[in-house]
């Protein structure tokens, strides 16, 4: 009976520990978002488990019966599309659930997108807050203003179509000329990390519309 939370490779499949692939191997059930990105990597693995879909829309639902199966006896393995679980992915309710009932639960190291970005980014990584994703509508201003007054390195993750949006939008908060970096496509074969002010950023995605994941490291105020 436990409940694991396994990091998969947020691009490059050689980004998993050798233990993450051993307790894959040996869960009764494999937890995952997407069944047909999470077949990829099993494969790549020769990994033959059931795989189960546990993602932001059924989560409430299955709840119960996860837990049921694990008072049970089953182990579970938690992976998402990609990054560790809880992690802007869906993880959270099952591990509060697990708490609640005394059911084991580890987390093992590995992938996340915002630990790389922000580390090759040059901005100062010694203190930072990490937000995710912004509200797309009902206190995203507020959220922004709130960060305006921040004094740590900042990190955010955003969709390729919202990008430009937000980089304007960060750069009237926050200043115009603030340092920022946004790293794209990390891991993967067309990576890249494009380090200039808010504004510059803004402009240059504009005319290079932009694909794949993104993550935005942003200077702390001076």
């Amino acid at each position: 009976m436990r409940l694991y939370l396994v990091p998969s490779p947020i691009g490059n499949l050689g980004d998993i520990t050798y233990r993450a692939v051993e307790v894959l191997r040996q869960a009764d059930v494999i937890l995952c978002e997407d069944t047909r990105t999470s077949s990829v990597l099993m494969r790549h693995y020769n990994i033959q488990k059931p795989l189960t879909p546990y993602h932001q829309h059924n989560e409430h639902k299955i709840l119960p019966h996860l837990i049921e199966q694990l008072q049970a006896g089953k182990t579970f393995a938690l992976i998402t599309d990609a990054g560790t679980p809880g992690i802007s992915d869906p993880g959270f309710l099952l591990v509060r659930e697990c708490i609640k009932n005394k059911i084991p639960v580890e987390c093992l190291p590995g992938a996340t997108a915002f630990v790389p970005a922000l580390v090759q980014s040059g901005i100062p990584s010694n203190r930072f807050v990490f937000e995710g994703f912004l509200p797309l509508k009902k206190g995203r201003q507020t959220m922004l203003k709130a960060l305006a007054g921040e004094d740590r390195t900042i990190i955010l993750y955003e969709s390729p179509h919202r990008l430009v949006k937000t980089l304007h939008e960060l750069a009237a908060t926050l200043g115009a000329d603030r340092q920022a970096a946004v790293c794209r496509e990390l891991t993967k074969i067309y990576e890249e990390t494009n380090i200039n002010t808010l504004t510059a950023l803004a402009a240059y995605y504009e005319a290079h519309p932009p694909k794949g994941e993104i993550v935005i490291v942003v200077a702390p105020r001076t």
